[in-house]
Formats: C-alpha cells, sequence, structure tokens
C-alpha cells in the first residue's frame, strides 16, 4: 500500500528534513513540496488521491490550520509546527500526529505508521470513528460514541450527555451534529439528537434514555419513528 503525501511548509529547512524523512520510508510517495497554504490548494486540485499532508500550523497569509478546516474533503494531516501550544487546536480537527520541530527520525515513523494503519483500516471497513475528540475547559476529552447517549444545544454551547457525567463545549449545534455518524445519531428535535443504541423507550412525544427524558419535536418525529422502524 502506497500512501501519497504533500509537503506544506514555507521553512526550507523544514522541508528538506520532511523529504529525507520521506525518501526512507517505503511506503510514503511525496507528490510535491509546497511553499504555503495557497501553493497546496491548487496542488490539491490538480493532483486526486492524496493520502496524507505534513502540514505546518504557522505559515504567512494562511495557517495551516485556517487551510486545513477549509478543505472540503479531507486527507489525513500531522501538523508539524514549533509551537507546542497549538497542539490541542490540532487535534481538535482530529490530525492524525503532531510533531514538534525539531523531531527526530523514529517520532516521524511513529507518526506516519498511525496513517498507514488508519488507512489499512480504511480499506477493511467503511465503519465510522468510535470516538471524537472535544475541547472543553481548556482540555482535549476522547468522547467514545458507545458512551455517549444524546447531545443538547444550550445557546453557544453544547453538552454530551453520558452515563456518568455531561461535557460542555464551545460549538454550534450543527457543527457538533457533523462529528457524529448519522447511522448512529438521529435529531428528535431542534435542540437535540440521541444515540438510537441507547433508546429504553419511546412514550409519547419523549424519549426514555437512562434515567433522562428527551423531547420530540413535530417537525422531527415522523423521520425518528420511520428510523425507528427501519431498526427493528
Amino acid at each position: 500500500m502506497t500512501i501519497k503525501c504533500l509537503i506544506i511548509d514555507d521553512e526550507p529547512s523544514s522541508q528538506n528534513i520532511l523529504k529525507h524523512f520521506i525518501n526512507d520510508v517505503d511506503f510514503l510517495d511525496l507528490i510535491t513540496i509546497c511553499n504555503s497554504a495557497l501553493d497546496a490548494m491548487e496542488t490539491l486540485k490538480s493532483h486526486t488521491g492524496i493520502d496524507l499532508l505534513f502540514l505546518d500550523i504557522n505559515m504567512p497569509k494562511i495557517s495551516g490550520l485556517t487551510f486545513y478546516k477549509s478543505l472540503q474533503h479531507k486527507p489525513y494531516v500531522i501538523f508539524t509546527t514549533a509551537y507546542p501550544q497549538y497542539a490541542i487546536d490540532g487535534f481538535e480537527v482530529n490530525a492524525v500526529d503532531y510533531l514538534l520541530k525539531p523531531f527526530s527520525f523514529d517520532r516521524f515513523f511513529t507518526a506516519v505508521n498511525k496513517v498507514f494503519d488508519l488507512k489499512n483500516n480504511a480499506r477493511k471497513t467503511t465503519t465510522d470513528p468510535d470516538f471524537i475528540m472535544i475541547k472543553s475547559n481548556k482540555t482535549l476529552h476522547k468522547i467514545v460514541l458507545n458512551d455517549l447517549l444524546f447531545v443538547e444545544a444550550f445557546g453557544d454551547y453544547v453538552k454530551l450527555h453520558r452515563k456518568e457525567d455531561c461535557i460542555l463545549t464551545n460549538s454550534t449545534f450543527t457543527k457538533l451534529l457533523e462529528s457524529l455518524p448519522s447511522e448512529k445519531f438521529i435529531r428528535t428535535h431542534k435542540s437535540y439528537a440521541i444515540n438510537i443504541d441507547s433508546i429504553n423507550s419511546v412514550v409519547g412525544n419523549k424519549v426514555n434514555i437512562d434515567s433522562k427524558s428527551v423531547p420530540i419535536g413535530q417537525t422531527y418525529k415522523s423521520a425518528f419513528l420511520e428510523r425507528l422502524d427501519k431498526n427493528n
């Protein structure tokens, strides 16, 4: 299996180190080196099948993080930067890894092996990831989807309800829903979406989950009940 990759970095010394490391890994195929996010945008338009980006975060005009968030079809990404304060931001967009410059070949190889495993597993299954990463109070939390009962819009925040606790994150409800697999989560109300596997019972216009009740809005009721029928 070959992993096609791009280097996106404005520092020649960093480009050279990455190029050297990539050449030493049999399964990596370096397509080209881009000096900026703008160069990378053009490259991605003309080259299909790019699997992995080695992406510097601190670059002129457009940061690597802003660039990656703007992509509609996101390759795997390993962020490379000299600034450790960007680490949480990097993992918020589900980066495979975060390499702090200067990094060794051993550390580099560990990161690219994660990509190899992810791509290899993706070829074997089409299931969604079994967790998401959520930031709350400057802490990054790993949320296992099987443990997530339902999510609730709460002003400028979203509450993620688990059996044992509730995590509050600064996000729009729509954005949070986009990170959840639609096969597992369904909206029941303008402010609620539930994990179908967590349903205990449906009574009237309420879904009982664990010890809690979640409302079913009229706008969503028909689609929700139809979905339940399909799952039975």
